[in-house]
């Protein structure tokens, strides 16, 4: 049966000479999976750029409960973006985002506020023009609520992960955890990788398999 739906990519491997496998955070049935044929074709019109990470889509899709793999039937860019493709910065920060959600995105079922969540993060992002380099981190104290172990003060966070932090850095991580990201935190570089590396140890532990962020290295050298 047809159904439409928004969805927000989150990444895609290839598959055959031509198509795509590609995992798509939907609005109407959360997390799934869809077989794309054709997009790397010469002849697709360069409908691969469709597929790059948190690219909003309107589609129109086959959906089958418990199915592992769906079709799509129609696709278009649901939004454009201005700024995102064109700044190494706001690359960086998209290529974390992505993949912290497909790490931790599991269920096949919809969440409203979550979808609106990822969708609000990307949408200011793209028309932002500066301070938002903290962003990844209130987006992971935001989405560690969604999931279940929202952290209640600091002190919880350091009492699990075992590390500690000074007195600045304290301050800083429960400013994070009480703004929303339009409200700036200054916090300098080294205190900003402290606190992502705080973040992903607390997400280590509550996230099964959660392992090594590929993006780390990329996001450090470009924030510094």
């Amino acid at each position: 049966m047809l159904h439409k739906t928004r969805g927000i990519v989150l990444g895609h491997i290839k598959y055959g000479d031509t198509s795509i496998i590609c995992k798509i955070y939907t609005e109407e049935f959360g997390l799934q999976t869809y077989i794309v044929n054709g997009v790397r074709s010469k002849s697709s019109k360069n409908k691969i750029a469709l597929f790059q990470p948190l690219t909003l889509l309107d589609m129109v899709v086959y959906h089958k409960e418990n199915r592992d793999i769906n079709r799509i039937s129609e696709m278009k860019c649901n939004m454009v973006f201005h700024s995102i493709p064109f700044e190494q910065k706001k690359i960086g920060m998209v290529i974390f985002l992505s993949e912290l959600l497909t790490k931790t995105l599991k269920e096949q079922s919809p969440n409203q506020e979550l979808f609106e969540l990822i969708l609000h993060t990307i949408s200011y992002l793209d028309v932002i023009e500066e301070h938002y380099e903290n962003l990844h981190l209130q987006f992971m104290i935001q989405l560690a609520a969604f999931l279940g172990f929202a952290p209640g003060t600091v002190e919880d966070i350091l009492h699990e992960i075992r590390l500690s932090l000074t007195e600045e850095e304290k301050k800083n991580l429960s400013d994070l955890m009480t703004s929303n990201p339009d409200q700036y935190v200054r916090i300098n570089n080294q205190s900003r990788r402290h606190l992502l590396d705080c973040l992903l140890r607390y997400y280590m532990i509550h996230v099964e398999n959660f392992g090594a962020m590929n993006s780390l290295a990329v996001l450090q050298e470009i924030f510094g």
